[in-house]
C-alpha cells in the first residue's frame, strides 16, 4: 500500500510545497486547514482536506484517522504557524502568553498524536516541525513566535530520545525566509521602490543572495521523512541558505 502523510497547514506557503512533494512521491496526503477556501482550491486524488485547527485534539485525532484508513501512515508534517508580533513593554502579558502557546501547542498536538498513532500501528514513522531561523536568531518584536519555535526544537530533541527505539524519527527543518504567498502579499503592499530595498537587504541577508523557493524547503522536508535519512533523528536542518550562520538581521535596531 501506498504510504499516507499528515501536513498541517498544507494548503498554502510551504505546506503547500510540502503536499505538492509527497504527493508527486505518489502518497496520500491529510491536509489540515482552518480556511475552508484554501482547502476548496487543492485538487489531486491523493489529498484528503481536514477544515480545522491543528491544535485542535479532535481535529488532529480525525486527521490521523483519515490518513491510516488510505494507507499507513509514515509520516507527519507540522507546518501550520501563528505570525503575529508582540513585545512585552507594549502588549498584555497574557496575549504574549497566548501567542507562543498558539504555536507550540500546534506542534505538541500534532506530535503527540502521531506518536500515538504510528504506535498503535507498531510500525515506524516521521515527524518534522517547521521551526524558523528565529528559534536561535531573534529579531525585535518576534518574541512570542522565536520564543515557540526554540520550545518546538528542544520538543523535536526529546521525542527523538524518547521514541527513536520505537522506531519514530523526529527532526525540524528551520528556514530562512520564503517567497511564500504572505511574503509575496507583503512586497506587493510596499511602493516598488521600498519593495526593491527589502528584496536587497535579504539578498544580502542570505550568502546566497536571495530567499527560498517553498519547494526548496519542501525537498529537505521529504527527505526527512524519506528512508534515506533514516538515521537522522533529533536534528534541526536549517534551511536558509546560510542566514542563521552568516548572523546579521536588517531589523536589528537599537
Amino acid at each position: 500500500m501506498t504510504p499516507s502523510y499528515v501536513v498541517t497547514g498544507g494548503g498554502r506557503g510551504i505546506g503547500r510545497a510540502v503536499t505538492d512533494r509527497l504527493l508527486a512521491g505518489g502518497g496520500t496526503v491529510v491536509v489540515v486547514e482552518r480556511d475552508a477556501a484554501v482547502l476548496d482550491a487543492l485538487d489531486g486524488a491523493g489529498v484528503v482536506a481536514v477544515a480545522g485547527d491543528a491544535a485542535d485534539e479532535q481535529v488532529a485525532a480525525r486527521a490521523a484517522a483519515l490518513a491510516q484508513e488510505r494507507g499507513p501512515l509514515r509520516g507527519w508534517v507540522n507546518n501550520a504557524a501563528v505570525f503575529r508580533d508582540a513585545s512585552v513593554h507594549a502588549s498584555p502579558i497574557s496575549e504574549v502568553r497566548a501567542l507562543i502557546a498558539a504555536n507550540l501547542d500546534l506542534a505538541v498536538v500534532g506530535c503527540a498524536t502521531a506518536v500515538r498513532a504510528f504506535l498503535a500501528a507498531g510500525g515506524p514513522g516521521a515527524i518534522v516541525n517547521v521551526t524558523s531561523h528565529q528559534a536561535t536568531r531573534a529579531v525585535p518584536g518576534g518574541l512570542p513566535y522565536a520564543t515557540a519555535k526554540a520550545a518546538v526544537e528542544g520538543l523535536t530533541r526529546s521525542l527523538a530520545v524518547e521514541y527513536g527505539r520505537r522506531g519514530i524519527r523526529v527532526n525540524a527543518v528551520a528556514p530562512g525566509t520564503v517567497a511564500t504567498e504572505r511574503y509575496l502579499a507583503f512586497l506587493d503592499g510596499l511602493g516598488e521602490g521600498e519593495a526593491a530595498a527589502v528584496e536587497q537587504q535579504l539578498a544580502v541577508l542570505h550568502p546566497l543572495g536571495r530567499v527560498a523557493e517553498p519547494a526548496e524547503v519542501a525537498a529537505v522536508v521529504a527527505y526527512l521523512l524519506s528512508d534515506d535519512a533514516a538515521f537522522v533523528n533529533g536534528a534541526t536542518v536549517p534551511v536558509d541558505g546560510g542566514r542563521t550562520v552568516l548572523g546579521l538581521d536588517p531589523e536589528a535596531r537599537e
